[in-house]
């Protein structure tokens, strides 16, 4: 039977997934409990959802005396249109993406593992900003304990494959292992898997750096042997402005968001910091992001844009289109 989850309930498993403390997770997941449909194709979630929330429960009351045990722990809240994470092996060339996409300073070398946290930057696009963040490098050896939070809970991940070494397939390949045997898939969408809540699927692009390397084709196609992964596939030269400048807007367009503009009823509009919404964003989903008393309030909205006849009167449900300019009559 068909789980048929919600809307709401699906905004709840987004909040979830990206929780940065053991208390918010607690706090998403007793409202999916009490969101979820309750019939036969759903069991299996409420039992896991329950078996998390113990989990959550027991963490959140242990927070204190597990910090001064455990090693360190990232934790990067989203921050603009979203958040990309870096992931590769080393001399990936994750670090050079994120000094040439951000205004970050991370220590780029001709030697591996010159990365040694996790480190953010962010990335203009137009009127907004992407948050990047590189990593260190993962081998079949090793992956950094926090790594696989860190990618769980990002909206879409990069896997930096170094275009002109013949170590890359191999390497590359054991990244992906790495992530696999922690239960989280490189993938076409991110979110829960449908029939297991412990996966999670992240949206992934290939991106090969030294794209224009004359075996970089031999190289992907080992690659692929080795990983069957359907993935798009970007090739990235940093020596051609022009390719930065693509893969800049290959990693916005992964996020599939629109930007919203806002004004105060008898007040000029604000075409700047747009809010970015999930494309098929409602009027709601607009007002719960700028704040959820108002959501609470509204009792329409005015609109002008795409989406709509300039100046016309609309509900809470509306669907939103990019760039449209909401006044919102609470």
């Amino acid at each position: 039977m068909p789980a048929n989850l919600t809307p709401q309930y699906q905004k709840a498993e987004e909040e979830y997934r990206k929780a940065s403390s053991p208390q918010e997770e607690v706090d998403c997941l007793t409202k999916m409990l009490q969101l979820i449909p309750k019939h036969k194709g759903t069991e299996k979630l409420q039992a896991d959802l329950k078996t998390k929330l113990k989990d959550a429960k027991a963490d959140a009351a242990a927070v204190g005396k597990k910090a001064a045990r455990k090693g360190p722990s990232y934790r990067f809240p989203t921050q603009g249109a979203g958040q990309v994470v870096l992931v590769g092996g080393p001399n990936a060339g994750k670090s050079r993406i994120l000094k040439e996409l951000t205004n970050a300073e991370p220590n780029v070398a001709d030697y591996p593992f010159a990365t040694h946290e996790p480190m953010p930057g962010m990335m203009p696009w137009e009127d907004v900003k992407v948050e990047l963040i590189d990593t260190p490098p993962a081998t079949g050896h090793h992956i950094e304990p926090y790594l696989t939070n860190i990618v769980r809970a990002a909206d879409a991940m990069l896997l930096v494959f170094n275009g002109a070494s013949d170590d890359a397939p191999d390497e590359t390949a054991a990244v992906v292992e790495q992530l696999r045997s922690r239960k989280t898939l490189p993938s076409d969408h991110t979110g829960f898997d449908e029939d297991d809540f412990s996966i999670v699927h992240v949206k992934t692009l290939l991106v090969v750096t030294r794209g224009d390397d004359p075996d970089v084709d031999t190289r992907l196609e080992f690659f692929r042997e080795l990983c069957d992964l359907p993935l798009e596939t970007f090739r990235v030269e940093f020596d051609r402005p022009e390719s930065v400048e693509e893969l800049r807007n290959r990693i916005y367009a992964m996020l599939n968001v629109i930007r919203v503009y806002t004004k105060a009823p008898g007040k000029q509009a604000d075409y700047k910091d747009p809010y970015t919404l999930p494309a098929g964003g409602t009027v709601d989903d607009l007002a719960v992001k700028i704040h959820r008393d108002l959501a609470e309030t509204l009792k329409y909205a005015r609109l002008w844009g795409t989406s709509a006849i300039d100046g016309q009167q609309v509900g809470r449900e509306h669907v939103l289109a990019d760039r449209d300019l909401v006044e919102l009559h609470a």
